[in-house]
């Protein structure tokens, strides 16, 4: 009895463990398979190297153009803004206050500058795609998003730092 009992685990589990060592093989060979592909595709991506590059620059500069020319608008808006703020201040308050945001248009002018300079530099195929330009227009990008942060701040605490 304890005989066809232990026979009974045993065979299913040999044919299973023989099942699954054919399928390893199967497997191997497959992988194999695989592995090639993915060499010559390697092969073909490498080629094109260069082509992800530049549409990786390009797709971030795209998206710096776009979030930095909202920042530059809510800027231009804010700085309207406090354009009315200031004429309701009195006049001997109003020189200085319209001085200061003189000042604030002006770097916000150079910004925009530096930005549509860049942009003529997309346009007219100025810029080489290579991982240099592409650390290149990251770092640039990282630059001006915190000129703008500055930019955002200042025009923030306007009031607040010409109390001060």
């Amino acid at each position: 009895m304890m005989k066809t009992k232990l026979l009974a685990v045993a065979l299913p589990l040999f044919l299973g463990g023989v099942l699954l060592t054919s399928c390893d093989e199967k497997t191997k060979q497959d992988i194999v398979v695989v592995d090639e592909d993915v060499d010559t595709t390697k092969v073909v991506v490498d080629g094109d190297a260069a082509d992800a590059v530049e549409v990786e620059v390009r797709e971030d500069w795209d998206k710096f153009r776009v979030t930095s020319n909202e920042a530059i608008q809510k800027s231009e808006a804010e700085m309207k803004t406090l354009r009315e703020k200031i004429a309701e201040a009195s006049e001997s308050e109003r020189a200085k206050l319209n001085k200061n945001l003189d000042e604030l248009e002006k770097k916000n002018n150079e910004l925009k500058a530096k930005i549509d300079a860049r942009a003529k530099e997309f346009n007219d195929n100025m810029v080489e795609f290579n991982e240099e330009a592409k650390e290149k227009q990251r770092e640039w990008s990282r630059e001006m998003n915190h000129d703008l942060d500055e930019m955002g701040k200042a025009i923030n605490n306007f009031f607040t730092n010409d109390k001060k």
